[in-house]
Parts: structure tokens; C-alpha cells; sequence
């Protein structure tokens, strides 16, 4: 197994908990609203990336190293200002998106072409 696999499995673990924890947060466990309210829907927007990241697309995981930030946002500033189980639910947000967040940067790295020097090449 090469450590970009390693990465790409990391990254859609942690997605896929992430989808799980949004829909079950806004959905079930404290909803905004009693009864559910729109914010379901940003964990309906993870599913946009996800079939990019199982199948190991470079330019998903480039792009979702930008868009998770926000949920990264969130969870953190949840996790500080609510109590109770918003704040629990609001840290593994932040800690999933956290580890996604890395896993992305890790694999767009790991998957780069070699390197060419076009300044040696030139002398």
C-alpha cells in the first residue's frame, strides 16, 4: 500500500464520518430548529466531493482543501461558544475536518509529478 493510498483512504474516512455527523447533527441530535431545519443541507454539500475522493480525482481533493476550511470554521467557533452536546458535536466536527483537511494536503502532495527544474535546465 503506498502512502498516497494511506492518505486517500484517511481522506474518505473522515468524509463520510463527517457527511454522517452533519446530517445526524442538524437532523436528529440538536437541530437548529425543532424538527430539523435547513442547515442539513451542509452535510448534503459534502456529497459533492465524495465520489472525486474515493476514486482518487487530484483536482477533488485540491479543491476540497479550500472548501472544508469552513466547516473547520465552524466547528471551532461552535465548539467555543455553545455547551453542552452542540459543543461535543461541534468538536468532532472540527477534529474530522481537521483530519480531512490534512489528509487532502498530504495526498495532493504525495501525488505530485517529479519536480523539474526549469532554472538548471536553462544553465
Amino acid at each position: 500500500m503506498t502512502i498516497a493510498t494511506r492518505y486517500q483512504i484517511s481522506a474518505s474516512a473522515s468524509l463520510i464520518a463527517l457527511i454522517f455527523l452533519c446530517l445526524a447533527w442538524e437532523g436528529w441530535l440538536a437541530p437548529l430548529k425543532p424538527g430539523g431545519s435547513w442547515m442539513i443541507l451542509k452535510g448534503a454539500f459534502l456529497l459533492i466531493p465524495l465520489f472525486g475522493i474515493l476514486r482518487g480525482k487530484r483536482y477533488t481533493y485540491k479543491w476540497l482543501s479550500l472548501f472544508i476550511q469552513f466547516y473547520l470554521m465552524e466547528g471551532a467557533l461552535r465548539a467555543t461558544s455553545d455547551h453542552g452536546l452542540i459543543q461535543q458535536l461541534a468538536i468532532g466536527e472540527a477534529l474530522l475536518a481537521a483530519i480531512l483537511f490534512v489528509s487532502t494536503i498530504l495526498f495532493i502532495r504525495a501525488t505530485r509529478g517529479p519536480k523539474v527544474e526549469k532554472a538548471a535546465q536553462q544553465s
